[in-house]
């Protein structure tokens, strides 16, 4: 009896220090930011940095840190922290279940939005973010024959500084399906433009997209909330799409625009100031809290409206 009790706590102690190596082995990996996956090791995208990083934004150039352009970027605040990914030059929160953003976080000047002739959209392909697992990756494979455009959430004309910023603007991470004619490339189209305007006003543009999955009612009488998926990877389709928008005068001044737009073919004719909604409704609806490092009371005007 004696004997098998020693050989149950070396059974115990040898699946501890087991589980102690693995964990320290999970940890170089981390440090030297790669990933195994199918056998092949992946160098991975950052993700979330040291939160001490994050608490304020400071002057951003090609020689800053990573770490100076995301604390410039989610300089209001995180909405969540899942999945958290960032780029050069936007971060992200990655929706692993439906294979697109939960939300997109770009800082956006003057700067960001003239043209550079040193910058190529044309150059620019769609492909798949491999420091995903394949699990959860969305393909160009998705996408094709579905109807539906690869929609970006964070807007390739926002991101002309450099090359690679607009390159990477095209990983499928920063997709989600949107409908092309009547919307990605018109209604959709003008509401990004419209975001890009606000940089010959304010200094600094900050703005957050993403989808939406809201309900409807059925002639049941019950509410559904209902959504197509595309392709091998079931690719969620969202019903609609918000971006939100805190804007920075120089005097330091804060205005909030809020916006949701049906993912579907909108008329010509309808203005963009006719999908503004408080921005509440959207942080009920997609459970994420904007901006939460600006109390309301300090904005100026939300939607225009002096609060």
């Amino acid at each position: 009896m004696f004997s098998k009790r020693i050989l149950h706590i070396a059974q115990l102690g040898a699946v501890g220090v087991a589980g102690y190596y693995i964990g320290y082995k999970e940890k170089i990996n981390s440090l030297n930011n790669t990933v195994v996956i199918d056998g092949k090791t992946l160098k991975s995208m950052p993700g979330l940095p040291i939160f001490g990083t994050v608490s304020a934004a400071t002057p951003y150039t090609e020689s800053g840190s990573p770490q100076d352009r995301i604390s410039q970027i989610m300089k209001y605040g995180f909405p969540s922290l899942d999945n958290v990914r960032s780029y050069d030059d936007f971060v992200l929160s990655y929706d692993r279940r439906n294979r697109v953003p939960n939300w997109v976080f770009e800082h956006i000047t003057k700067g960001h939005v003239m043209k550079n002739d040193a910058v190529d959209r044309s150059k620019c392909d769609f492909k798949p973010d491999e420091s995903i697992h394949p699990f959860f990756r969305s393909q160009n494979s998705d996408y094709k024959g579905s109807g539906f455009d690869r929609g970006h959430m964070a807007a390739a004309g926002n991101h002309r500084l450099a090359q690679k910023h607009v390159d990477q603007t095209f990983f499928l991470t920063n997709m989600a399906p949107q409908v092309g004619d009547g919307f990605n490339r018109h209604a959709w189209n003008r509401l990004e433009k419209h975001v890009r305007k606000l940089t010959k006003v304010y200094d600094n543009v900050y703005c957050c997209t993403g989808p939406l999955y809201l309900p409807r009612k059925e002639v049941d009488g019950k509410s559904y909330i209902k959504y197509q998926v595309i392709g091998a990877n079931t690719v969620a389709v969202p019903t609609h799409f918000y971006k939100v928008v805190v804007a920075e005068s120089p005097d330091g001044s804060l205005d909030m625009e809020a916006y949701v737009m049906p993912n579907q073919k909108i008329p010509d004719e309808t203005p963009v100031s006719s999908f503004m909604v408080p921005p509440e409704t959207i942080e009920r609806a997609a459970g994420l809290l904007f901006f939460d490092k600006i109390q309301r009371s300090k904005l100026s005007r939300i939607n225009g409206k002096k609060v």
